[in-house]
């Protein structure tokens, strides 16, 4: 049985504070005629870019299995701490990583309580409580470095709704896979071949753009750019949420999946904007899952498009000719359409070592919506578990990223125009590079304490700045 059916316990569970109730039955009305075509997109999932399959072991044929958990109570709290010494810089700008000394911290907790509705049917609800100081007011670079920092980081503890969404799964046989408990996902058997619906209030990166070995700030790779595909706008409030609707195919040796979501009212804002037929996000996403040299790997290609009120480079830059004064995105907003692609791959190689590598894309004609200043990117890196040295919880990571911008980006940059995160008031331009290692020491089952180091090298995209580093230690626990 599906949730929409029951229209008005749905709709009490979509009220966030800047929606009406009926938005979520607005968005399945929406994503239904999406479904229809889903055996056309079918057709396509040949191509070489498709993702692994969200499950613990699989089958062939029915596995004996445990009995599915009816309800969950899952937490996690991490505590990020951060030290930049100071690095050489020409002049500075509003918008500027400060050359000065400075430290950052983040503190967050979550907690994830599920239940079971009916067959089939999970329904999650996160309360969520944040605190932290970001270096220069998160100023200053495409690839910031603490992916635990909101846009909306506070000195005082706040606590907000992060996530409230229901997850029906329809069984299409083939075999059957064997569900582990886990953060927003109740354990259970279900269906080698199946369609997943998932709507509410929920993240983009819950469902899109997963990477295994590096995406998650609280247990990996900490700088932005390696949370998802750089230049993947993605559409969330300020927090890194949303409300909306997404749908999965999983089959056998690959899936697709379809997404709608709100756009924030405002670039980078916290509050949403309802109207979701006029401003939203799309995303597709295909997925194709391989075996090379006896080891799984996946491929994975996402192509997304923003619609909303944005303001674009060139227009900026032409009135700014036009009157002299300074460009500002701000005074020439209008309704535009952005758009990108990401082809990621992930490999394990073995017991122990696991990789990936990503390069992705916008169009980078208009001002970043809701994630970073990312225009273009490359980037790749890996994980090591400590096998190797009898410690096998650890893990040692380490990964590199070329961030760049478009050319009208650029210009609008060295003209002086301010961004959601840049604006040094000219530049020099050079494509950011980043490398990160950590190491993840787990003396305990639930506890790991893991060392962190950053290089940033042409910070903000300005050769006339930096380098930049960062010495930083997380701690992170869960049950």
């Amino acid at each position: 049985m599906c949730p929409l059916l029951f229209p008005g316990f749905f709709m009490l569970l979509c009220r966030p504070h800047a929606a009406p109730a009926r938005l979520c039955l607005f968005f399945a009305t929406r994503l239904a005629g999406v479904a229809l075509s889903l055996a056309g997109v079918a057709g396509m999932a040949a191509m070489p870019a498709l993702a692994q399959e969200k499950a613990g072991t699989s089958s062939d044929a029915p596995a004996q299995a445990d009995a599915p958990e009816d309800y969950a109570f899952h937490g996690q709290t991490t505590y990020i701490w951060q030290r930049k010494p100071s690095f050489g810089a020409a002049y500075s700008g509003a918008n500027s990583l400060t050359a000065d000394r400075a430290k950052s911290y983040s503190f967050s907790t979550t907690l994830d309580l599920g239940l079971r509705l009916w067959r089939g049917a999970e329904f999650h609800f996160n309360p969520e409580v944040t605190q932290g100081v970001p270096f220069s007011g998160l100023h200053g670079l495409g690839g910031l470095p603490n992916g635990e920092l909101a846009k909306v980081s506070s000195t005082n503890p706040v606590f907000y709704r992060a996530r409230a969404f229901v997850r029906q799964t329809w069984g299409l046989g083939g075999g059957s896979d064997q569900l582990e408990a886990d953060f927003n996902q109740l354990a259970g058997s279900v269906d080698k071949r199946r369609v997943v619906l998932t709507a509410g209030n929920f993240g983009v990166l819950d469902v899109f753009d997963q990477n295994e070995y590096g995406s998650d700030p609280r247990t990996q790779f900490m700088n932005w750019s390696f949370m998802a595909h750089g230049s993947f706008d993605y559409p969330a409030d300020a927090r890194g949420y949303n409300w909306g609707v997404a749908l999965e195919y999983i089959g056998d040796m690959w899936s697709v999946r379809l997404g709608h979501f709100l756009q924030p009212l405002e670039s980078n804002g916290l509050e949403l904007d309802t109207r979701m037929f006029q401003h939203y996000g799309d995303i597709l996403e295909f997925e194709k899952r391989y075996n090379l040299a006896g080891q799984p790997g996946v491929a994975r290609l996402l192509l997304w498009r923003n619609k909303a009120r944005m303001g674009a480079f060139s227009d900026a830059l032409q009135l700014g000719a036009n009157t002299g004064a300074t460009p500002d995105v701000a005074n020439v907003r209008e309704e535009h359409a952005k758009i990108g692609a990401g082809l990621s791959l992930m490999q394990r190689v073995n017991e122990s070592l696991g990789v990936f590598a990503r390069a992705n894309m916008s169009d980078d004609k208009t001002e970043t919506y809701a994630f970073t200043e990312i225009g273009r990117q490359v980037a790749a890196g890996g994980v090591l578990n400590g096998n190797a040295w009898g410690r096998p919880r650890d893990v040692v990571g380490l990964a590199m990223s070329v961030n760049m911008l478009g050319s009208r980006h650029q210009a609008y940059l060295a003209a002086g125009g301010q961004g959601a995160f840049l604006g040094d008031g000219a530049l020099r331009y050079g494509p950011e590079q980043i490398v990160e290692v950590f190491y993840s020491f787990q003396p305990v089952k639930y506890l790991s304490i893991s060392p962190d180091f950053q290089y940033i090298r042409n910070p903000g995209y300005n050769r006339d700045r930096g380098p930049a580093k960062f010495y930083g230690v997380r701690f992170h626990a869960e049950f």
